[in-house]
């Protein structure tokens, strides 16, 4: 059956027909309804009256609609009219990768990227219980913009609703006879070899298929390829394909690595998550271009913030915590450990050790919303004795009984503080002041030097050295260090290799003392990782991280790569320490990020957060429409951007790309998609289309701004080869033009649009038509700048790290300070920092975010 152009199925009305298959024909078709074009695929006649195949074509429909994903096609309506059974979608502008192919291979990043796309779908498909088990390249779709879709589900097996998954589906239709175990199904190549073998296909063979595809993505041939389709199946059964790097020598080692996972014959060899796979080629895809963890666009440091940040509000979730037990991952049958809650009040420990005796644990807290300071407590004291020493952070305890402290830190984000390096009795007794602006710092086995951590010489780079003044390593482009630790014999400093400030994404790695510069990875890349320490032995590395989200589980790796786990706990988890006979002390933690202001009609502030990580970036100029991103766990696989008009009713999610700035109007968003190509997306906050901005030039965008006109955008971003800086461009063509020097961060465009604020070790303001930058007198490195006020006389200010925050108007031309206001919620315990407040040009009403992060300590025994 061909259906005209002008037939009417209900109320879509073909146009033109877009291809066939063997589950249907497919048209071109328009939604009188809502006035958008679809695409329909119609189930044939002659099919429609097989039960099997209508069954089929059903479930399609119901396991697609079920899976609400950016990289999956979606599906708008499931119906029969007049006897023609047919499925509305979503109508993609592009080309399926089948034809891609026959171009070529891709380049291998744009295959790395591909692939990232494509294993995320599999992971929320995965997740709901249903399995493609026919993934091809004819059934993936590379969309005009850049994205990946996985197509026709026509295949897919839903897990039962009694196989006690939560996130199982129960599509209705039950699956046809001819697709159960025992039957050979879907298409030769591609089949993993439980198919071919006729056995139940889970989530692994989607995970055998997919490495066939991104085999072929990279070469340009097919893993698995025969004279017959007989001998094709053979080859699946007991051969493997040629090597990558044989057909081209440029593929990385570790691409070849994630393919060759994903090819084992069997099951249980091969990766067991799309979760984890799309985090192991997001690793790789940092640590060739310098990007942004987990393929996401790195966050501008003038956010200075926020790249994933874990879950559940506050004290009840801490509550909790004491009654989630532990499971040992590598206890044999043994015992399991035991654990011991060692804090008990309302607030955040940054660090904690244990002292020589090995039963004293020193440990560093604000309570309350009190300033930091130290306290020591034991597993029989029940409560903890301050120190008397506040406003400090413990990095490291000497087996000589001293401490190494910041004073005065700003901390910036909850894993990154900066102050002054001190030394302090553990006896008691005046700190002795040693070097400015640290993050980190840990002793050497012997007590007399230090391994410490300070900023590098890019705006988010690192440096580690030891003893203070000799370089042993530092990082290039937005990678930074975290938990640098001393091995127990000296010869090496084991840190989180970060790709990406301040990300928190990051794999084990290890410099050896003796060989400047040499740094080697030792652990696969992790989601989110923080908390690390040497076992006592020297020959495993512990740290906390996560493949996905941000419930971290104990790791251990060897000085010869090998990963293991030691033990998993729900929630954020974050290692501190480890004792020389094997306890641990670990903090339990949740992280919340809220927004708070005044919005019409109110003159006093109150909440408007939504989920467990809302982060303001846009405030209308009447001040009626909030664009905020959502970060936390709450948002889902990566950091959707919501708009919310500010009465209080209920958030619209916008886009599943970060979001960075609202039009004047609110009737435009930005956003910074994931993977690449690199590229904004100007998103319509109403009825209209998405319009991609992109230049080859560009190998990164960090944030980006609207300028009045709304013809230009402002950016953050980086050339090949360049640092970071700030360009304006034209929507309409031409090529970005860069303002003011590398490193100068333009944050604050002024009302009408002729001037941006930055800030490059004070606050300059640049003529963004041309011009010299003028500094704002009276600012430092510190200040940043919020806000414009509307006659373009003042700056609003703030200063990061400090709550609450104090915002000044600050006059251009003379730098004269005047108090605003201060913004900081009524309960500021664990509340560690304020970020990017929101103000409008008239200065009535603004936003702001506020970062809450609490903690408990626990001692545990038992792991091994």
């Amino acid at each position: 059956m061909t259906l005209r152009p002008g037939t009417r199925l209900g109320p879509y009305e073909i146009e033109s027909p877009l291809g066939a298959g063997g589950m249907g024909e497919v048209y071109r078709a328009r939604d009188t309804r809502l006035g958008r074009a679809v695409a329909i695929k119609v189930l044939p006649g002659e099919l429609a009256g097989d039960a099997d195949r209508l069954a089929r074509f059903e479930r399609e429909a119901r396991a697609v609609a079920a899976l609400s994903h950016p990289n999956i096609v979606a599906i708008h309506d499931f119906r029969e009219e007049d006897g023609t059974v047919f499925a509305v979608t979503e109508l993609l502008a592009g080309q399926t990768l089948r034809e891609r192919l026959e171009h070529g291979p891709l380049p291998v990043p744009k295959a790395i990227d591909a692939g990232i796309q494509i294993a995320r779908g599999l992971a929320a498909a995965h997740q709901r219980g249903v399995v493609h088990r026919d993934l091809k390249p004819d059934n993936l779709f590379l969309c005009a913009d850049g994205q990946v879709k996985i197509l026709d589900f026509g295949l897919a097996k839903v897990a039962p609703s009694g196989s006690g998954d939560s996130e199982t589906l129960s599509l209705g239709a039950p699956e046809p006879r001819a697709t159960g175990p025992g039957v050979v199904m879907g298409t030769a190549g591609y089949m993993s070899p439980e198919q071919l073998r006729g056995l139940a296909a889970d989530h692994c063979s989607d995970l055998f298929s997919f490495g066939a595809v991104l085999y072929e993505m990279v070469s340009g041939q097919r893993a698995f390829r025969g004279p017959s389709a007989a001998e094709t199946m053979l080859a699946i059964l007991k051969e493997d394909p040629p090597d990558l790097s044989a057909i081209r020598p440029e593929v990385p080692p570790g691409l070849e690595r994630i393919v060759r996972h994903c090819l084992e014959k069997s099951p249980e060899q091969r990766l067991q998550s799309a979760h984890d796979l799309a985090f192991d080629l997001e690793g790789l895809a940092v640590s060739r271009s310098g990007a942004g963890s987990r393929a996401a666009p790195a966050l501008a440091p003038r956010r200075g913030r926020r790249a994933a940040l874990a879950a559940a509000a506050a004290a009840a979730l801490l509550a909790s915590y004491a009654a989630v037990y532990w499971l040992a991952a590598s206890n044999g049958g043994g015992p399991p450990p035991s654990y011991q809650r060692l804090t008990f009040r309302h607030g955040l420990v940054t660090g904690a050790r244990f002292a020589p005796d090995g039963q004293t644990i020193v440990y560093s807290a604000g309570w309350g919303g009190e300033p930091i300071e130290m306290f020591s407590t034991s597993r029989h004291a029940g409560e903890s004795r301050s120190f008397g020493l506040r406003d400090a952070v413990l990095l490291s305890l000497s087996r000589q009984e001293e401490m190494a402290v910041l004073l005065r830190p700003r901390i910036e984000q909850p894993w990154l503080a900066t102050g002054t390096l001190a030394r302090v009795p553990l006896t008691g007794g005046a700190p002795r002041e040693i070097l400015e602006n640290v993050n980190e710092a840990d002793w050497t086995p012997d007590g007399k030097a230090l391994a410490i951590v300070r900023p590098g010489r890019t705006v988010t780079g690192s440096r580690l050295e030891l003893p203070p003044g000799n370089l042993l390593y530092e990082t290039t482009g937005a990678e930074w260090i975290g938990n640098a630790r001393v091995s127990p014999d000296g010869g090496s400093v084991a840190f989180i290799d970060h790709p990406s400030s301040p990300d928190l994404a990051g794999a084990v790695a290890v410099v050896d003392v003796a060989a400047k510069g040499k740094k080697r990875i030792l652990s696969s890349t992790f989601g989110w990782a923080e908390g690390l320490a040497w076992h006592p032995e020297g020959r495993e590395v512990w740290f906390t991280a996560a493949r996905s989200g941000k419930a971290q589980a104990l790791h251990a790796v060897s000085l010869a790569g090998r990963e293991r786990l030691v033990a998993r706990a729900a929630g954020p988890l974050v290692l501190d320490d480890v004792s020389r006979d094997g306890r641990v002390l670990v903090r339990r933690q949740a992280w919340q990020f809220g927004v708070r202001g005044v919005f019409p009609p109110d003159a006093s502030e109150r909440e408007l957060s939504w989920l467990d990580g809302s982060v303001a970036t846009g405030l209308s100029a009447d001040g009626v429409i909030l664009l905020f991103d959502e970060l936390g766990e709450g948002g889902g696989d990566g950091y959707p951007a919501y708009l919310r008009r500010t009465d209080g009713s209920p958030p619209v999610r916008l886009s599943e790309d970060l979001g960075t700035a609202l039009s004047r109007d609110g009737r435009w968003a930005l956003t910074i998609p994931r993977g690449l190509p690199p590229r904004l997306v100007i998103v319509p906050t109403g009825p209209g289309e998405p319009r991609v901005f992109q230049h080859d030039r560009i190998r990164q965008y960090r944030w980006a701004f609207f300028l009045p006109d709304e013809m230009r955008l402002l950016f953050i971003g980086a050339e090949a080869g360049h640092a970071l800086r700030t360009y304006v461009a034209d929507l309409r063509g031409g090529v970005p033009r860069p303002l003011g020097p590398e490193g100068m961060r333009g944050d604050i465009v002024s009302p009408d649009g002729r001037l941006v604020a930055g800030t490059d070790n004070g606050i300059l303001v640049i003529p963004i038509d041309g011009g010299e930058p003028r500094p704002v007198p009276g600012t430092g490195p510190r200040d940043r700048p919020c806000g414009w006020s509307l006659d373009q006389r003042f700056l609003y200010t703030y200063q990061r790290g400090e709550v609450p925050a104090r915002v000044f108007r600050v006059e251009l031309t003379t730098g004269r300070r005047e108090p605003w206001r201060e913004l900081a919620p009524a309960d500021r315990a664990g509340v560690v920092s304020i970020v990017d407040p929101q103000i409008t040009p008239d200065g009535t009403h603004y936003a702001y975010s506020y970062l809450r992060a609490l903690s408990d300590l626990y001692l545990v025994e038992g792991l091994r």
